[in-house]
């Protein structure tokens, strides 16, 4: 298996996803392979239906039952869509893959962090990321941007105060024992966040 898998992970309104889709079009036009962007949940069929669900779900859902939407949504997604790309010799970036879990889930409703790493491995067939990219930013600054959105809150982001500070605590629990992360300043604009990525590209040779 040749493929590369970078996800990118962050508290929501760190500006993840609009990183992930710019170092997307930056690796298409200068990499000449296949390389797809893709998202969890709702990377799949199955993923969309199951992101409508946790993210606008009106009735209560108990944490563990949230927690496995997300595993099944996982699970899918690698048969579906990341394994296939992976073993063709394509990139795959995910705007959130596991870690998400493990902060959300884990850290941020107080389930387990055992038997989650545990069921992720499973849904993920043993694949881990080749390379996270984390976007570290204050809750404070994370809220300002969603309310510049003006947009309808999902349910994660109706979420009081203290829930995010524990998810970020995950976040930096999780990558401080790894070696496989690129963290970035929230902060730094789009593009310059992109010339940072590009160069841990480099330096790891897989541009060449």
């Amino acid at each position: 298996m040749t493929g590369k898998l970078i996800t990118f992970e962050g508290i929501d309104g760190c500006g993840k996803t609009t990183l992930a889709k710019a170092v997307y079009t930056e690796l298409s036009n200068r990499l000449g392979k296949e390389i797809i962007f893709t998202k969890e949940p709702g990377g799949t069929p199955l993923g969309q239906s199951l992101r409508t669900i946790l993210q606008t779900q009106k009735s209560i859902v108990c944490d563990l039952a949230e927690y496995l939407l997300f595993a099944a949504d996982r699970a899918q997604h690698f048969v579906q869509t990341i394994m296939p790309t992976l073993e063709q010799g394509g990139w795959v970036l995910a705007d959130r893959l596991a870690d998400s879990s493990l902060a959300y889930q884990g850290y941020g409703r107080g389930l387990s962090t055992e038997q989650i790493s545990a069921t992720n491995a499973w849904a993920m067939q043993g694949r881990e990321p080749d390379l996270t990219i984390y976007v570290r930013i204050d809750v404070e600054t994370a809220f300002a941007r969603i309310a510049k959105r003006n947009e309808t809150l999902t349910s994660f982001e109706q979420e009081k105060r203290a829930f995010w500070q524990r998810v970020i605590a995950g976040y930096e629990a999780i990558f401080a024992q790894r070696t496989n992360v690129l963290v970035l300043d929230g902060n730094l604009t789009t593009q310059e966040q992109v010339a940072y990525v590009m160069k841990k590209l480099e330096q790891l040779q897989w541009l060449s």
